[in-house]
């Protein structure tokens, strides 16, 4: 009951905004009927493809649509991009068509406006919405209370969340002291496009990836990734991994935490390990504004950022984007030029889809272009290994993948989602160390703290439990 109430008001608001442009209350109800048309469709379309509905912070991307669409409007079929033009264009017609001239519906609009979001403000603060959704349980919210009242209460939920307090970490230099073993001075993270094991997304042993199936032998540590999302939201594993803050403790932030990364900088991977002692360089062959990265980052101790303007341009490559190889050549000469110790954090981008099944060929066709395009990543993990390894310092190498691909009619959404992940560390001979019982799965925050603690750093520890 609360949650149809709640719908209600957000309805009668939408419909005093466009009384207020429009003047016309005939107008006004289609307006709002064709915004609950469009959310759904885009709603629907999300869940198909990606495995979630819509969500508040998913709004914070409409920039990102107009400057890179091939990303957005590859999820949606011909039908719901021509529904949704279609109602957008009879939302503009009905509006121009039918205004009214005289300012008197108008100002009505006006007031339904102010006192439905003057209710909505008081509402929210009070009994029976103050308690829905306290805590994010997306699928099962949208179903109780519909699209629309989730959205609002999760954009509220996340605008009341407050920073934490900073995390103080201290940094390698202080842990030395009676360790045995070398402490690394080159950390190299490498965070993988769709990379997953195609044995396990397809079921053919033939899939199987050479260079993962040896880092694997030879890993210090390696299992599976408990990623969040599905075919999307690299920026969750990233933060996970790179802030080492987990789900829980995110709460409603989790659905895009880059968004209030800023206000969590102090636990970023650069700056528990020490700004002093340590250079940390973002490797990302594309745009820096996504996630607000360009942002994001230098706050969180990156001192340099390698974007799309240090790699050639990827036509000339054959594929839309920065080859795999180019960017693991880019990480060792980086690692070869950088003084001791340094962090190198890579985003690739070779294996972003999509893979569309409905060209010629179909579901075998597109089969066959992941996994030409995972072995790219594949080949890299392999050259990555064997050139940190001719470094001759002591070394770590983490590699994962961000998400599993969404592949329509091969790889659908599901509740199983992990991706690979291997750690490997180097001597400064330049042998790879193992150690007994490393087959642990983790999810991207434990992964941080795994770093950490492989790296020697005191500050570790938090969240490091085994998921078993």
């Amino acid at each position: 009951m609360a949650g149809a109430c709640l719908g209600a008001l957000i309805s009668l608001a939408g419909f005093g905004f466009f009384l207020a442009v429009s003047g016309n209350p005939h107008a006004s109800a289609v307006g709002v009927l064709l915004i609950h048309v469009v959310t759904a469709i885009a709603s629907n379309a999300k869940r198909a493809v990606l495995g979630e509905p819509l969500v508040f912070s998913d709004f914070a991307l409409v920039g990102a649509v107009f400057q890179h669409p091939q990303f957005y409007l590859s999820a949606l079929k011909m039908w719901q991009m021509l529904v949704a033009l279609v109602a957008l264009i009879a939302l503009a017609v009905a509006i121009s068509q039918f205004f009214v001239i005289d300012m008197r519906p108008h100002l009505v609009g006006v007031a339904i406006l102010l006192s439905v979001l003057a209710l909505l403000w008081i509402g929210l603060r009070v009994r029976p919405f103050r308690d829905l959704a306290q805590v994010p349980a997306l699928a099962e919210d949208v179903r109780q209370l519909g699209l629309m009242p989730t959205l609002l209460l999760y954009w509220h939920r996340w605008r009341e969340s407050v920073d934490p307090p900073a995390h103080r970490g201290l940094p390698v230099k202080d842990s030395l002291e009676g360790v045995e073993e070398e402490t690394p001075s080159l950390i190299v993270v490498v965070q993988c496009e769709s990379f997953a094991d195609p044995v396990e997304l397809f079921g053919d042993r033939d899939f199987s990836l050479p260079g993962l199936e040896a880092a694997r032998r030879r890993a210090w540590q390696s299992g599976k990734l408990l990623v969040n999302g599905f075919g999307a939201y690299t920026m969750r594993t990233e933060y996970g991994v790179m802030f080492g803050r987990s789900e829980d403790e995110l709460g409603f932030r989790c659905f895009d935490p880059f968004l209030t990364a800023i206000g969590e900088a102090s636990f970023a991977l650069p700056r528990q390990l020490g700004l002093e002692r340590w250079k940390s360089i973002f490797v990302h062959p594309h745009d820096l504004r996504f996630y607000r990265r360009d942002k994001v980052l230098p706050s969180a101790g990156f001192v340099e950022l390698v974007g799309a303007d240090r790699f050639p341009n990827p036509e000339g490559g054959g594929g839309r984007y920065v080859r795999d190889e180019v960017v693991g050549e880019k990480i060792l000469s980086l690692a070869r030029e950088s003084k001791d110790p340094a962090l190198i954090y890579a985003v690739t981008m070779e294996n972003h889809g999509p893979w569309n099944t409905g060209l010629k060929g179909g579901a075998k066709r597109a089969i066959a272009e992941y996994n030409r395009l995972v072995r790219a990543g594949d080949d890299m993990l392999a050259r990555l290994c064997s050139g940190v390894a001719d470094l001759g310092k002591p070394s770590m190498l983490v590699f994962f993948g961000d998400h599993r691909p969404s592949i329509p009619d091969v790889c659908l959404p599901g509740e199983i989602r992990h991706t690979p992940y291997v750690i490997l560390k180097f001597d400064g001979n330049g042998s790879q160390l193992t150690k007994p019982r490393s087959v642990k799965d983790l999810t991207p925050a434990q992964l941080h703290h795994a770093i950490l603690s492989a790296a020697k750093c005191p500050s570790a520890g938090l969240g490091e439990a085994e998921v078993d």
